[in-house]
């Protein structure tokens, strides 16, 4: 939800209850709004034990996290579906990596996904034949 359209929502809630039940009302609307603050932070709670239980930077799957980011998709979302922390490589960029190698980093820019880069494991070498034993 926008900052300001919960602010507004707040002091409606408060305000329409001051206006129709008197200073009852205003306590009722109060009450309202900090059920909804602790709500939200349940919320965040419950996904930051989530994460806590992750190693740092972990996904399962590179490719399938790059295949579900959306722009615009905030920073809690992005949490939650990577079950993990991602590492801060640079200033509002962070990275996943999976056991593969491969690695996803994502640009957030005011708490949401700007933009994101699939970077692919380099294919181990194949050995020579030189290298080989003979049978």
């Amino acid at each position: 939800m926008n900052r300001l359209a919960g602010i507004v929502l707040a002091l409606a809630a408060i305000a329409a209850g001051t206006f129709f039940f008197g200073w009852k009302g205003a306590i009722l609307g109060l009450s309202c709004v900090v059920f909804f603050l602790l709500l939200q932070f349940s919320q965040l709670m419950r996904v930051m034990r989530t994460a806590q239980n992750s190693p740092l930077g972990h996904v399962a799957s590179a490719v399938m996290l790059q295949s579900k980011l959306q722009a615009g998709m905030k920073l809690i979302d992005l949490i939650r579906m990577c079950r993990s922390l991602g590492v801060k490589v640079d200033t509002d960029t962070y990275r996943w990596t999976d056991a593969g190698g491969d690695a996803v980093d994502v640009v957030m820019a005011r708490g949401v996904v700007a933009r994101w880069t699939l970077i692919r494991a380099q294919p181990a070498p194949a050995p020579s034949p030189a290298d080989t034993p003979a049978a």
